[in-house]
């Protein structure tokens, strides 16, 4: 956030780094890229031979020191060239050496030197580079080298080296016309790449330079570069007084939100000094703790500590980095301030919510370094957070907001449940469209899961209402959610949670019709303007529906209700939606990682809930392309293992079961379930699974099978009758084959269907139907079948093996186990095949 304050900040009364050529950098780089460098061909494309013809062709322009806009030119496409591609590319020791020395020399313009930078940081780390930094005086172009040298890694304790010498120029007074603002950013980097490079008297120094830079700038503008000449007029060069973002003179220290036509030195420093704070208070400070001795104090001496060091005579005899923490209070108590201003132009009210943000969260930080700053600014921010409320323009400064009640409410014995209701109530229900936003949130969602984690409720309640965040913008925030939908599911919340996930497209469809029923078509469309569903916003409308899309668009759980397929077909105009089919393809992921979690606590009654509901919601989902198939496909595996966790199942919901394997269009409609379901039924009705197994339902479910397969089998020529799949036809057959072992009366019955089935596989009717292979399958297993009961015991032991033997799986696909064993067994019982042929 503080680079992002000061790139903000940089463009508003500096000097603007403009590339030579009149178009816009992304114009420009677009331009480059159908030119293929200026070779004819893509820039990834560029075989070294071309590019050794290239570099010649920039080395003439060098040698020649014609730096101007042909040269520029060149080295822009060369950037391309080497940045283009995650190949590395290599460049020939003398150029790298001419471009060095393009760097160093002091008549380069300055595109120049920063465009031969840009080329040797991408080939770097190279041997070829060899850096001398210790005679430049110049600042900028010892950013631009120090920028080189830390891209070649730190093998040479490069990193220290930089940092040395760029603290022992900050430490020094610089001549005339050299700026120190150009080695701030490399300060950052340095304390990134190696925390312990600067010695403690090296910490204090830059500490002292900071506390001048943040509460010590002018407040007078900087005088504007105009030339001098006959008609110059003398007052017009007179440096006026600093301004707030709304135009009043700012009687204040100046900070990054403080306004002027012209910046002097010092104000630059300033705005530098606060893009790098946060950084540079977690690395001076103790690793963003509170002090030792932070937990021995009482609320009235932390209270005391605060009203003395709020006074700048006690603070000027505090240590360089208390005093730091003294003096960013203090310029975040004044940004919080300018931010209640209201702002002359748009870029200003931009940064000021950058600001904001980031003087919440290093206030944030002041308090974990030091809890005296605890008191002060619990105030501060009360008051602030009920002005953000009521202005959604600053909803993103709610967050660290939250952040901090959630770090120190505890310790200050404070309650904020008002900060998280409205936070998870409010927020995602009336900006979910925001992407950066939605972002945010769920990133802090993330990073405080393990606060949320059964200490608040809200949160855990709340989900319905953060997957508007995912229906609206699945894409982008896909794996944040896979990191935080573990923590919602419970045993109170997974049916619900399991609806929600199901009902995701239909609610992204929902979110759609909301937002063009709220905003005004004059302003810029937040949905997709090549649909024009009018027939949905009619119903979205119509008091009729309004309970169902009460229930989608709900901020809270409240369990879930029936009778969603009115709104299915109200929605059917949507289904097509881009953002619908994107919202779409998440539900299988999180469907698994779902079960993936339920799984873990899930009891038998649970269990039973999701395998009824999974049996109910198969046939009740929005009729997006490809989305049936593929939650069918995640239903039917994971149905499978609730039946292996808890076998009981099939004879638990032995009702439910029937119905469904007895509706001949969920052959059609589902049947990748219905094929799962029926080998569940065969695989685990059996008494080994359950006591309450009896030979009545085994037979219950016989009949039930058989009728449905003769009457699949039964073939009528009809243009309007789907063929069944054949994968289903030989899963009823071995279904029928397994409860007949278990109930060995059945087994006459099953041997005669049995055998109609093979002269069915051989009859017109059905090769007229099914392919060659198709008819070859069902045949063969008819076969084996018929064979496998010829030997009742076998049969038993095949298709319904003990524990004993199921559990010790010799074959290593157990998928393949079952047509082994019905193979061998045909093997033995067929006379005319010979055991050794096997």
């Amino acid at each position: 956030m503080g680079l992002r304050v000061f790139r903000l900040v940089s463009g508003r009364g500096g000097r603007v780094f403009k590339p030579a050529t009149g178009c816009s950098p992304r114009e420009r780089r677009a331009s480059s890229a159908k030119r293929g460098a200026g070779l004819g061909i893509a820039p990834r494309e560029i075989q070294d031979q071309e590019l050794k013809k290239f570099c010649l062709r920039i080395t003439g322009l060098l040698q020649k020191e014609d730096l101007g806009n042909e040269t520029i030119d060149c080295l822009q496409r060369l950037f391309l060239i080497v940045s283009a591609t995650k190949y590395y590319r290599k460049l020939e020791k003398k150029f790298v050496e001419l471009l060095l020395s393009a760097m160093y020399f002091p008549k380069s313009p300055e595109q120049v030197q920063v465009l031969c930078a840009a080329i040797l940081r991408e080939i770097s780390p190279s041997e070829d580079l060899t850096l001398f930094y210790d005679h430049i005086q110049n600042t900028k172009l010892l950013s631009l080298m120090s920028s080189v040298l830390l891209a070649q890694g730190n093998k040479r304790d490069e990193v220290r080296d930089v940092g040395l010498r760029v603290t022992k120029i900050l430490e020094s007074r610089q001549p005339e016309g050299q700026s120190l603002r150009y080695l701030l950013p490399v300060l950052s980097k340095v304390i990134t790449l190696s925390p312990k490079v600067l010695k403690e008297d090296q910490i204090n120094l830059l500490n002292k330079r900071l506390i001048d830079w943040l509460r010590y700038a002018s407040i007078q503008q900087g005088v504007a570069q105009i030339s001098g000449g006959f008609f110059s007029n003398p007052r017009a060069r007179q440096p006026g007084p600093i301004t707030e973002v709304d135009g009043a003179v700012a009687t204040d220290f100046f900070t990054v939100l403080s306004v002027g036509q012209h910046y002097t030195e010092d104000q630059w420093l300033n705005m530098q000094a606060f893009s790098m704070l946060r950084k540079w208070l977690l690395y001076s400070g103790n690793d963003g703790t509170e002090t030792p001795d932070s937990d021995d104090k009482s609320e009235l001496e932390g209270s005391i500590m605060s009203m003395v060091s709020a006074t700048s005579t006690s603070s000027r005899l505090l240590p360089p980095k208390e005093r730091l923490r003294e003096n960013a209070f203090e310029y975040c108590q004044r940004l919080i301030e300018q931010s209640n201003r209201r702002a002359l132009k748009k870029p200003d009210c931009e940064l000021q919510k950058a600001c904001l943000v980031e003087a919440v969260i290093i206030l944030d930080l002041l308090c974990r370094q030091d809890s005296s700053f605890m008191y002060r600014t619990l105030s501060c921010l009360k008051t602030l957070h009920g002005r953000l409320c009521g202005d959604l323009a600053y909803v993103q400064a709610l967050l660290p907001v939250a952040q901090f009640f959630l770090n120190h409410s505890e310790a200050a014995a404070v309650d904020s449940e008002a900060v998280y209701q409205h936070l998870f109530t409010n927020i995602p229900s009336e900006l979910f469209y925001n992407s950066m936003l939605a972002f945010e949130f769920i990133q802090f969602c993330r990073d405080n899961i393990h606060f949320f984690n059964g200490n608040l409720s809200i949160f855990k309640s709340s989900f319905p209402n953060l997957f508007k965040f995912l229906a609206w913008n699945s894409a982008s925030l896909i794996s944040e959610f896979v990191d935080i939908l573990p923590v919602f599911i419970d045993a109170s919340t997974a049916i619900e949670m399991l609806h929600v996930l199901l009902d995701l497209p239909c609610l992204t469809a929902a979110l759609d019709l909301y937002l063009r029923s709220s905003f005004p078509t004059a302003e810029k469309p937040l949905w997709d303007p090549s649909l024009k569903p009018t027939s949905c916003l009619d119903g979205f409308r119509d008091p009729y529906h309004q309970a169902l899309f009460q229930y989608l668009l709900r901020p809270k759980a409240k369990g879930f209700i029936k009778g969603l397929a009115p709104l299915h077909e109200l929605l059917k105009p949507m289904a097509g939606c881009a953002r619908v089919i994107q919202c779409a393809e998440t539900v299988p992921i999180l469907i698994q990682l779902f079960f993936t979690v339920v799984t873990e606590f899930a009891d038998g009654t649970l269990i039973n809930q999701l395998a009824v509901l999974l049996l109910g919601r198969s046939g009740l989902l929005f009729d997006v392309p490809q989305f049936k198939a593929a939650v069918h496909r995640e239903m039917s595996s994971q149905l499978l293992v609730l039946c292996k966790l808890h076998p009981s199942l099939v004879v638990e919901l032995s009702k439910e079961l029937l119905e469904f394997t007895g509706t001949i269009r969920n052959i059609h409609s589902k049947e990748n379930i219905f094929t799962h379901v029926v080998w569940a039924i065969g695989e685990y009705l059996s008494v080994l699974y359950d006591r309450r197994c009896t030979v009545e339902l085994i037979n219950k479910f016989f009949e039930t099978l058989e009728a449905l397969l003769f009457e699949i089998t039964q073939f009528r020529p009809s243009a309007t009758l789907p063929k069944c799949c054949p994968r289903v036809i030989t899963v009823l057959m071995t279904t029928l084959t397994k409860l007949a072992s278990r109930s060995q009366d059945l087994i006459p019955r099953v041997s005669l269907f049995l055998s109609k089935m093979r002269s069915f596989a051989q009859s017109p009717a059905m090769t007229s139907v099914y392919s060659e292979e198709d008819t070859e399958t069902i045949l063969t297993r008819a076969t084996e079948l018929m064979n496998l009961l010829k030997m009742p015991s076998v049969a038993q032991f095949v298709l319904t093996p003990s524990v004993e033997v199921s559990n010790p799986r010799y074959h290593l696909d157990t998928n393949t186990s079952l047509p082994l064993a019905l193979q061998m067994a045909s093997r033995l019982v067929e006379k005319e095949a010979s055991l050794l042929s096997w």
